[in-house]
């Protein structure tokens, strides 16, 4: 799960490149890349009337053609042999909260590749990689308890399929951008590559479970809610 911070006249990058005028895109990008970026994802840039350059990692202006700088460096996970560990906490969390034991799955594979020790570069932690924040408003103490994890990762996937009444891509794109992010968006997936590129991820592990190609969890039975 990720969490997106525009690069503004508050930081120091927007600081920089808002008066950068005549700065050498290579410069710029050299900068970037020597400075420990405070979130994943691809950054986007645009110049203004003013000839003012604008660096972002959300593109949510939607009257400026933006370009694509800075790609983010991918990371391929391998299938594990212990894709089937947490089966049974995923039926029980699932059963429990009405949400398909795939799409859990599925969602942990994508998260975590079923890593309960995980942590992400922004903070974000266990199997469901579930923020502090988030994980405390869950009640959840120990995110790296994979029980714990897995239960409030569940209940939060419970909540967006109410949220957004079992629009399974709306819930797959507010997990991982958050929840506001598509309300702003009017109900869409927000334009984020990053957004786009987990829900169709996730909506290929689910389909891949559900038929037996990743191996399902034991049990596994979609709800009519998670159904696309």
């Amino acid at each position: 799960m990720y969490i997106f911070d525009m690069l503004d006249d508050r930081t120091w990058i927007g600081r920089v490149f808002g008066r950068g005028r005549g700065i050498p895109l290579l410069v710029l990008l050299a900068l970037l890349m020597g400075y420990p970026a405070p979130c994943r994802g691809d950054i986007y840039q645009y110049v203004d009337p003013e000839g003012v350059v604008h660096l972002t990692n959300i593109p949510i202006e939607h009257d400026v053609s933006y370009t694509l700088v800075m790609k983010e460096k991918r990371v391929l996970f391998k299938l594990k042999g212990d894709i089937d560990r947490y089966d049974p906490l995923i039926v029980k969390a699932s059963e429990r909260h009405r949400v398909d034991a795939a799409l859990v799955k599925a969602i942990i594979k994508a998260e975590s590749n079923f890593d309960h020790r995980a942590v992400s570069p922004v903070g974000a932690q266990g199997l469901m990689q579930l923020m502090p924040s988030t994980a405390s408003a869950l009640q959840v103490s120990d995110s790296f308890h994979p029980e714990d994890n897995i239960d409030g990762g569940v209940r939060y996937v419970r909540y967006l399929m109410n949220l957004f009444k079992g629009n399974l891509p709306l819930v797959l794109a507010a997990y991982n951008a958050g929840e506001n992010a598509v309300l702003r968006y009017h109900y869409r997936i927000p334009p984020y590559p990053e957004t786009r590129t987990y829900v169709k991820r996730v909506m290929d592990y689910l389909e891949r479970y559900r038929d037996g190609r990743l191996g399902a969890a034991s049990g596994s039975r979609p709800s009519a809610s998670a159904v696309p």
